[in-house]
């Protein structure tokens, strides 16, 4: 499916999708909010499902943290992938909770031996547990640590080798953690293993300012996504093909064909500027 093009799903679309759908489109949902049994939520993403592929999004799972992973929130995550069987099933490089408190934010990493040694048996645990591949996003962050011995694209690119997981390039993270951190984009993404690439995510950002008064860029999902964002996308896919692309939104929800004309421009982009995929892979190396 290396063509397609998707968006984040919300129950206040399903109406407009089933009457003006995404042509050879998919969709993704946060897998936390369909851990109940049944009801409403499970009713609308089944009527979704009967006609698109699904990407199922982790967003709780804590892979990078100190602790165990919770084995009943596995278990519920496996009933869903079992239930549904979704193309894609990803989640974050990221830690949200610690000594049993969650918090409502995805947290960074130091990029050492240490760290690289749990994320990689917690992504084994996973794919194991869940009996399925999983594909690793690159976190947007804030703040950096001065521990860290190795660069995020070196660190997860060593992950992707040591538990052949794939990996999710959100292109929007890139740009916001590259804006916070006064480095540049590009430079990034020429480091990336954009080999192991297996989905692609877009969104919008927006701007503040910290303390000193220097920009710092939110990774809101909360607007379009911005031109300096579809840039690094064009030059993403014209190195290494039509990689499935997904836009996520997730609060102040536009009208549904705002959000399917993303996707679409998502779509044209590809068809632009993207090589088949094995030129792609070998320009890319």
């Amino acid at each position: 499916m290396p063509g397609l093009v998707g968006t984040s799903f919300k129950h206040e679309h399903l109406s407009a999708i089933l009457a003006n759908g995404l042509k050879d489109g998919f969709f993704e949902v946060h897998a936390e909010n369909y851990m109940g049994a049944g009801g409403p939520p499970h009713r609308v993403l089944a009527a979704i499902r009967e006609s698109y592929p699904l990407s199922l999004h982790g967003v709780c799972m804590s892979i990078g943290g100190q602790d165990a992973l919770d084995v009943q929130h596995l278990a519920r995550f496996r009933g869903l992938v079992d239930r549904y069987e979704p193309a894609f099933v990803s989640e974050h490089l990221a830690w949200s909770s610690h000594g049993g408190a969650f918090f409502n934010d995805l947290l960074p990493l130091p990029y050492t031996s240490d760290t690289l040694d749990r994320v990689c048996d917690h992504i084994d645990q996973v794919q194991d547990f869940i009996r399925h591949r999983i594909l690793l996003e690159n976190p947007s962050t804030y703040v950096a640590f001065g521990s860290s011995t190795m660069s995020e694209p070196d660190f997860i690119r060593t992950v992707a080798q040591r538990t052949g997981c794939g990996l999710l390039l959100d292109v929007n993270n890139v740009f916001v953690s590259a804006i916070n951190h006064g480095y540049s984009a590009h430079a990034y993404l020429a480091e990336f293993p954009l080999e192991h690439v297996g989905e692609i995510h877009l969104a919008g950002h927006s701007e503040q300012y910290d303390d000193e008064n220097a920009l710092l860029l939110i990774d809101s999902h909360d607007r379009a996504v911005a031109d300096p964002v579809w840039s690094l996308y064009g030059q993403v896919v014209s190195h290494i093909g039509p990689i499935p692309t997904l836009i996520e939104w997730d609060s102040n929800l536009p009208a549904w064909s705002e959000l399917q004309a993303q996707a679409l421009a998502a779509r044209r982009i590809v068809t632009e500027r993207a090589l088949p995929p094995l030129e792609g892979a070998r320009r890319a190396v």
